[in-house]
């Protein structure tokens, strides 16, 4: 460490330091160093200070403001993603399924130069039966189904015939599946027993069959970034991408907080679910200090797994039964508490509201204590 940052040694955090000696210049690191101290002590929180309600504040309000739609990209309708104020309640609430999952794959040298850039982005696509085929023609007297295979599109994704059928024999019971070049027959076992409804079954259930690519991965868009070539997704399989040679595994991401946490952990998760808040209000063009922001994502992640801000996640876990009881079904959790025996010593905000008491955070914090001199009270002396 310099010795002009070493006074401030333990004042300030070790990464400021850091990165003050990193990025200023020797000469002036005295006198930054003294501005940065004077700008941390200026931004700390002070004792007593509700930080939840004021971060709660900050977030609710400018939600209200925010539009309710979903932004499309731009030249492929079917490939949307949930904006706004849904997707702030999507992250918020830390849902296990949400709307819209999306991935950005980030792709290793040569191929984010743009080299094969379209046969890697439809390899990775999940490819049913029914879109390897052009006719399905039911055969009503044989209980059999003729399909005609789309041969340009195979040759594009790389899938033979052989491979179209091993899948099939995986994926369907009671019948049987032959195939020659762009031709194959799917028969029905069991002859007259059999009818034209489980022939129609049959026709439903194979399109569904998966055949190549990954699965999740319903659509794949390769896009320009900057100067390198990235391949967004509709659906998200991140377990699945990052095993994938040509992948960035350092930088591909997915919108969906919970997969980020089963793969990666909480961490990232908890960094995954800050980025994705911040995103959309960034497109709303809506400042929000980012601390106030932290403090929810620190919250819903603080256990070691994403719980969303719900009666179901956070909110059971507080310790006060009448700070529970005012969020949601206030007769359940008191009935419970009630049965149990349990007690509630009201060190936060809500039960001491709830109760027309002073609570204990600015001036309602401090406990005042004043000696009485007995004497002087009597005689209508004060101090």
């Amino acid at each position: 460490m310099h010795k002009d940052l070493e006074d401030y040694d333990g004042k300030l955090p070790g990464k400021m330091l850091q990165e003050l000696e990193e990025k200023c210049p020797a000469g002036k690191l005295k006198k930054a160093a003294k501005r940065l101290y004077e700008e941390y002590l200026a931004v700390k929180v002070d004792s007593g200070e509700s930080v939840g309600v004021v971060a709660a504040e900050s977030i609710g309000e400018p939600s209200t403001q925010m539009t309710l739609n979903t932004f499309h990209f731009a030249g492929a309708a079917e490939m949307n993603v949930t904006m706004g104020l849904p997707r702030v309640v999507e992250i918020l609430d830390g849902r296990k399924e949400i709307k819209t999952p999306m991935m950005e794959i980030f792709l290793k040298a040569p191929y984010n130069k743009g080299k094969d850039i379209k046969e890697i982005a439809l390899a990775l696509k999940e490819t049913t039966f029914g879109e390897l085929v052009t006719e399905f023609n039911l055969n009503v007297v044989d209980l059999k189904i003729d399909v005609k295979l789309d041969t340009e599109r195979m040759k594009q994704l790389s899938i033979t015939t052989a491979t179209v059928v091993k899948s099939l024999e995986k994926g369907i019971k009671g019948a049987t599946v032959k195939g020659e070049g762009s031709d194959l027959v799917l028969k029905l076992k069991g002859g007259e027993d059999k009818g034209l409804n489980e022939l129609y079954k049959l026709k439903e259930n194979v399109r569904k069959i998966y055949i190549s690519g990954i699965k999740g991965i319903a659509q794949v868009l390769p896009v320009r970034r900057h100067e390198e070539f990235i391949i967004i997704t509709a659906g998200s399989n991140m377990k699945k991408v990052l095993e994938l040679d040509f992948v960035d595994a350092m930088r591909t991401t997915t919108n969906d907080v919970q997969e980020i946490s089963e793969v990666l952990g909480i961490e990232a998760a908890r960094q995954a679910a800050l980025n994705e808040v911040i995103r959309v209000f960034e497109a709303q063009g809506i400042d929000v200090d980012i601390r106030h922001l932290m403090l929810v994502v620190d919250t819903m992640t603080v256990s070691g797994t994403v719980k969303g801000v719900t009666r179901y996640g956070v909110i059971s876990e507080k310790s006060s039964v009448l700070a529970r009881a005012s969020f949601e079904t206030p007769i359940l959790h008191i009935i419970e508490a009630a049965l149990v025996g349990e007690s509630d010593e009201l060190n936060s905000v809500v039960e001491n509201v709830m109760l027309n008491q002073p609570v204990p955070i600015g001036t309602g914090l401090p406990g005042l204590v004043a000696k009485i001199d007995k004497e002087k009270l009597e005689h209508g002396e004060t101090k």
